[in-house]
């Protein structure tokens, strides 16, 4: 998985998959404005993905902004600004 500041789109559907295991949603090509309701992935499954993120990279993610999200361009835009968990 990539550093914070070189967190990128690939590493949003790298995450997603895996949070959302084997899925009938094509996460291949442009998602970055789609939203994740339009991808299929509900508020459960974007929290997961959060803390899945806050793991992996050792960031801490403010609530109200992880709430906030609403397209993979937010989350990239949110980890790249989050600072590391100590």
């Amino acid at each position: 998985m990539s550093t914070v500041s070189d967190f990128t789109i690939d590493d949003v559907r790298r995450v997603l998959r895996d949070v959302a295991g084997a899925s009938s949603v094509d996460l291949d090509g442009d998602i970055s404005q789609t939203s994740f309701a339009d991808l299929g992935y509900d508020s459960l499954a974007l929290l997961e993905t959060t803390a899945r993120l806050q793991r992996d990279l050792s960031i801490k993610l403010p609530d109200d902004a992880v709430l906030a999200v609403r397209t993979p361009a937010q989350l990239i835009d949110l980890v790249s600004t989050a600072r590391i968990a100590s």
